[in-house]
C-alpha cells in the first residue's frame, strides 16, 4: 500500500483498532485531539523506529475510514479481522484482531509482533525499544505490574506460535487475552514498576482512553508537558 523502506522482516508493529468502543462513544482512534487523531500520536511515536506498522480493524468499512482521517504514508499495511475461524460473526474480541495479525504475518514471514492497543496515545519510544530489546532470546516479552496484572495489548509474541494458540482459543471461546500466553514458551515478564518506571517516569505508555472523561486526563499531561 505505501512504500516503505523495512530493514528486517524479524518483527512488525500491529495497532489494533478493532475494538467497539461502546464506553468511549465512538472509533477511539479517529476520535481528534488537540487537532489530529489520537491513534496519529502513536504512528508519530512508532514510525520514529525501523519496524513495519500495520493496522487492524474490524472491516472494510473501517478501513476505510482510517484510509480517509489519518496520514498513511507511515502506514505499511491494514489488516481486517479474519472471522472466519469464527462461527458466531458477531462477537467483538480483541483475540479475534489478534489472530489475523498473526495470520496476516505468518503469510508475510514476520518472526515476531509487537501488538498495541489505539487506545494507548502515549506510548514511549524508548519503552517500545526497550521492549522489543527485552524479547530476543525470548518467545514473548509482556509487561508486568507488581500485582501480577499483565499488559497483553502492549507485548511481543512468537507470531507461528500465537497463532496456534489464538486460534485454539477462539474455537474454544477462551476470548481473555492472558490465555494467549503459553506456560511453555519461553517468556520474559518485564515488570513495569521496576524496570519501565525509568524510562517513563509517569508511565504514560499505559494512560489507557476508554471513555470521553478520560480526555480531561489526557489534556492535563499535556499542558504539563
Amino acid at each position: 500500500m505505501v512504500n516503505i523502506k523495512i530493514k528486517s522482516k524479524y518483527l512488525a508493529i500491529a495497532i489494533l483498532v478493532g475494538g467497539r468502543s461502546t464506553r468511549f462513544g465512538s472509533d477511539k482512534g479517529l476520535f481528534e485531539f488537540r487537532g489530529k487523531p489520537l491513534i496519529s500520536y502513536q504512528i508519530d511515536t512508532l514510525s520514529q523506529l525501523k519496524y513495519a506498522i500495520f493496522i487492524v480493524t474490524h472491516s472494510i468499512k473501517q478501513t476505510q475510514n482510517y484510509l480517509r482521517n489519518i496520514d498513511i504514508n507511515n502506514i505499511t499495511a491494514f489488516i481486517i479481522d479474519n472471522r472466519d475461524v469464527n462461527e458466531d460473526k458477531a462477537i467483538h474480541t480483541p483475540m479475534i484482531g489478534l489472530y489475523s495479525i498473526f495470520l496476516e504475518l505468518k503469510k508475510l514471514k514476520y518472526q515476531k509482533v509487537l501488538t498495541l492497543s489505539c487506545d494507548l496515545p502515549l506510548v514511549s519510544k524508548e519503552v517500545i525499544t526497550y521492549l522489543i530489546d527485552q524479547s530476543k532470546g525470548f518467545e514473548c516479552c509482556i509487561p508486568q505490574w507488581d500485582n501480577g496484572f499483565l499488559e497483553p495489548l502492549i507485548a511481543v509474541y512468537p507470531v507461528k506460535k500465537a497463532l496456534h494458540i489464538a486460534k485454539k482459543n477462539i474455537e474454544k471461546k477462551a476470548y481473555k487475552l492472558t490465555n494467549l500466553i503459553s506456560p511453555n514458551w519461553k517468556t520474559n515478564f518485564v515488570s513495569i514498576e521496576e524496570n519501565i518506571k525509568p524510562l517513563d517516569k509517569n508511565l504514560l505508555t499505559f494512560t489507557n482512553i476508554n471513555e470521553q472523561s478520560d480526555l480531561n486526563k489526557l489534556e492535563d499531561i499535556y499542558l504539563d508537558l
